[in-house]
């Protein structure tokens, strides 16, 4: 494990404890707009850098695509979140942040889904392997 990999862990485990902390507070079942804000909120109040709602264009063919799509949360430039409000996650939503994770070439992303009763069972820790 390189000091990268440590760094992205470290990372991760607080956006962990301050998704915990919204997910408490807030419970489930409002929009996923809503725990989005919360935990920029709560990742900001850590001392972390963080983007919400970042444009990510696609490059195909040495042609830069921008097709639409935004990453709910880039911490640190190298953990992407992506914010679930349903009521179980699916191969879509794991695809979507695997996506992500190639076109930014960020090796580790979270996919929290807060519609739970318990948050444990909303994190989904995804690899790139690059």
């Amino acid at each position: 494990m390189d000091a990268m990999d440590i760094f992205e862990n470290r990372i991760a485990k607080q956006i962990y404890f301050c998704a915990l902390k919204v997910h408490k507070t807030l419970g489930p079942g409002l929009l996923e707009s809503a725990y989005e804000e919360c935990l920029y909120y709560e990742i900001k109040k850590e001392g972390l850098w963080v983007e919400k709602q970042k444009a990510l264009p696609l490059v195909y063919e040495d042609i830069r695509l921008e097709v639409g799509y935004r990453i709910d949360l880039l911490v640190e430039n190298c953990v992407i979140v992506e914010i679930k409000a349903v009521e179980a996650l699916n191969d879509v939503h794991t695809a979507q942040l695997l996506t992500y994770l190639k076109l930014t070439n960020c090796k580790l992303g979270l996919l929290i889904n807060f519609n739970v009763a318990l948050i444990k069972n909303g994190v989904k820790r995804l690899a790139n392997g690059l």
